[in-house]
């Protein structure tokens, strides 16, 4: 893939740099946070963060912006947006542990599979609505944790695990996917 600067430098694909770039910046703020406005702040980034990976998608799709690029950068913001924000949370919250598993069975069995198709000339295209939705849910939770450091123990067990439920959801529907997809090579 040859990379030009109107590839590189397409909105969606500055959108995804920035949240990548947002990323050391709120794992700084949320492990040094002494006061409930520092957890705000950490939280507005998720928001934004969040945002902005909705926003990437849909401009690239409605003006044309899709690139092999951006194909690449926008997961791997994604992957790592949730990664570091699990990573945090894992030591204030006594179930977060589950998500971690999930998050990175998932990812293992997805870009597993996705390479080993890619080899045979096959490819997933795009995140699918159950992938979107799970997601969606992963953000809300965890800014809903973030943003609220003392919420109820059992408030964030049920955040916790409602969103452990719509990823293993979306581990599930994924596998008949692959599967489609190595029938066809």
């Amino acid at each position: 893939m040859k990379l030009t600067k109107r590839e590189i430098f397409t909105i969606p694909n500055i959108l995804s740099y920035i949240r990548l770039l947002l990323i050391p910046v709120f794992v700084y703020i949320y492990i040094t946070a002494d006061h409930a406005e520092a957890y705000y702040i950490a939280a507005f980034i998720i928001l934004v963060s969040g945002l902005t990976d909705m926003l990437d998608g849909w401009i690239a799709r409605k003006f044309n912006q899709i690139t092999e690029l951006g194909k690449t950068v926008d997961p791997i913001a994604d992957k790592l947006t949730q990664a570091a924000i699990l990573g945090c949370l894992m030591f204030r919250y006594d179930y977060m542990w589950i998500l971690v598993i999930l998050l990175v069975v998932k990812e293992l069995f997805m870009g597993i599979n996705g390479l080993i198709l890619l080899k045979r000339g096959k490819k997933l295209d795009g995140a699918m609505w159950f992938g979107k939705v799970s997601t969606a849910v992963f953000y809300v939770a965890t800014f809903i944790l973030i943003g609220f450091p003392e919420i109820s123990s059992q408030v964030a067990s049920l955040l916790i695990l409602s969103t452990g439920a719509f990823l293993a959801l979306a581990f599930v529907l994924y596998i008949p996917e692959f599967l489609k997809l190595y029938r066809k090579v």
